[in-house]
């Protein structure tokens, strides 16, 4: 299925690591074109020239910095100057950060919002129009099972998140009968850098599942038109249990699990 792709053009951002990673490489194998955003520019062009190398697909690389407000624009810029329609759009990039929100930084905080919110918006924005133009495209959002609930110690990425479901579950009502299909991807505890970066609790990773593992069910489940979809049978025994019990028993329960440990 993720063969859909083939011969287009597909744009992931935060593709340097992670998910967006696994994303591009799996895009890559299906013989999607792709232009890959990250900040991480060494990671970027080595990424490029190894799936361009392996799988004979075309790349563009763009090192951008999405806490900017003006780097969806930059990159869209950039796309239309190179005369690259993009098929596929894939909102990736996104960070967390563990701790009360008191004691968080509130730059971080705001940051967080600018990533995981409104550049995903703003990108959203630009490509959508020329898809519902041409009749077809398809847009991915990374969303996370957090956002079904409000989490403690994780409370504005939870909240991000939870933007980005609704946000993607709003937009594809919207599209329906423009042949442009939206997707949010709400994967659980992830083995990737995201843990470490949110300085997250260690034992949060001990059920996780791997990037690549996430990756596959975005796309097949992009590609087969679900509006979207939860990564993992325990992830979803998870939501749907959250979902006849009581709305603060849940997030009391969310906090015993993620409460910080005390040396």
């Amino acid at each position: 299925m993720i063969d859909k792709w083939r011969g287009k053009w597909s744009l992931v951002t935060g593709a340097s690591a992670g998910i967006g990673l696994e994303l591009a490489k799996l895009l890559a194998e299906g013989g999607a074109n792709l232009v890959l955003t990250a900040r991480r520019t060494d990671r970027l062009q080595q990424l490029a020239s190894d799936l361009a190398s392996k799988h004979g697909v075309k790349t563009e690389v763009l090192s951008v910095d999405l806490t900017r407000p003006e780097a969806p624009a930059e990159i869209f810029a950039a796309t239309t100057q190179k005369g690259i329609d993009i098929e596929l759009l894939v909102n990736n990039a996104g960070f967390g950060a563990f701790g009360n929100a008191w004691e968080i930084p509130a730059e971080k905080m705001v940051d967080m919002i600018q990533v995981n919110c409104s550049a995903v918006v703003h990108l959203t924005r630009l490509y959508m129009p020329p898809m519902v133009a041409r009749g077809h495209g398809d847009i991915l959002i990374v969303a996370s099972v957090a956002g079904f609930q409000a989490v403690p110690y994780n409370a504005v990425y939870a909240a991000t998140k939870a933007f980005d479901l609704l946000f993607s579950q709003a937009l594809t009502e919207e599209a329906s009968g423009t042949g442009v299909n939206v997707c949010a991807l709400c994967p659980g505890s992830t083995d990737t850098e995201f843990q470490e970066v949110s300085h997250q609790p260690d034992r949060v990773l001990r059920k996780a599942e791997t990037a690549e593992k996430v990756a596959r069910v975005g796309l097949e489940a992009l590609a087969a038109g679900k509006s979207y979809v939860i990564s993992g049978r325990k992830n979803k025994l998870m939501v749907e249990s959250q979902r006849i019990a009581p709305r603060q028993f849940v997030v009391r329960m969310v906090k015993k699990m993620m409460r910080p440990t005390t040396n």
